[in-house]
């Protein structure tokens, strides 16, 4: 808390990683108006500048839209803080399948060692080889080709979730080994197989509580990038659906109308992708920094 206090940037970042966290959790309040509300939209209100900006095409701007309006009329501010809370589901469930996953392959791999080390992780160093992004595209793409047309839509959330955090889960492998390969030697862990406890109740009991400092810096950290991977996959569109826009889909949709005026479609979103991202990587800077004990 002390480090925390006397860091002016982690205390800004906290802030506007609250403000946006607060915004996506209870958009559903806060947002001014329904962007998936059909009967609530109008074309007449479609393309509508920011209310602060000057008229765009002899159109005014609205203080009813303070962010402007879309081709459809949808509030844009509505839409970025609906489309964030999908971004940050994304983010955050894909990081606790990573984690899970990973720490799951570091313990066994760095405990068991021999050939489930190797194994395990040449599996990591193939992976770690590609970009996160590429893996996630193609886990994406073959699952969405394997699943009938009925079902890719419901499933759309889940398939972009676990291709993330598959693509992920190496990073968090590494780390735990590393960290395992250090503990198992130690004088605790010998004492617990002394008295005849499994494997997995001192690799779950003993090795793990020691281990998690690593991975907590990891996880936030690799949040930013989660959500960076989930906009890409939308951007590109093959994340998820028009009916579940995340930020990376409003970039998208508002990036056909960039050079034709209607820049606050596009920008807004971006904005919002930024400064959410931005900030939680600070804050992962700052705790890297803080839980490290050579910089205390």
């Amino acid at each position: 808390m002390y480090s925390f206090r006397t860091s002016p940037v982690a205390m800004v970042s906290a802030l506007i990683a609250v403000v946006c966290i607060l915004g996506a959790a209870f958009s559903h309040w806060l947002a001014p108006h329904d962007p998936f509300d059909l009967a609530s939209l109008s074309l007449m209100d479609s393309f509508k500048p920011p209310a602060f900006s000057p008229p765009v095409g002899g159109i005014d701007g609205d203080w009813s839209f303070p962010l402007g309006t879309d081709d459809q009329g949808r509030d844009v501010l509505s839409g970025i803080m609906y489309g964030a809370q999908i971004s940050l589901i994304v983010g955050a469930c894909s990081i606790v399948f990573a984690t899970v996953v990973g720490v799951a392959v570091g313990l066994l791999a760095g405990y068991r060692g021999g050939w489930v080390d190797t194994l395990l992780m040449r599996i990591a160093d193939v992976q770690l080889s590609f970009p996160a992004i590429l893996i996630a595209l193609l886990v994406d793409g073959v699952i969405t080709a394997i699943l009938p047309r009925t079902m890719r839509e419901n499933l759309e959330l889940y398939v972009i979730i676990f291709a993330i955090g598959i693509s992920l889960w190496p990073q968090f492998a590494r780390t735990v080994r590393g960290s395992t390969l250090v503990e198992r030697g130690k004088d605790y862990v010998l004492a617990a197989r002394v008295i005849g406890l499994s494997s997995s109740r001192i690799m779950r009991s003993h090795i793990l509580p020691n281990v998690l400092g690593p991975v907590t810096v990891i996880a936030t950290l690799n949040l930013g990038l989660a959500i960076i991977s989930e906009a890409t996959l939308s951007f590109l569109g093959v994340g998820l659906p028009p009916t579940q826009p995340s930020l990376g889909t409003l970039i998208r949709i508002g990036n056909a109308f960039l050079f034709s005026g209607e820049w606050w479609v596009t920008i807004f979103p971006g904005i919002a992708l930024v400064l959410m991202v931005l900030s939680i990587n600070l804050l992962g800077d700052w705790l890297r920094d803080a839980l490290n004990p050579r910089l205390r």
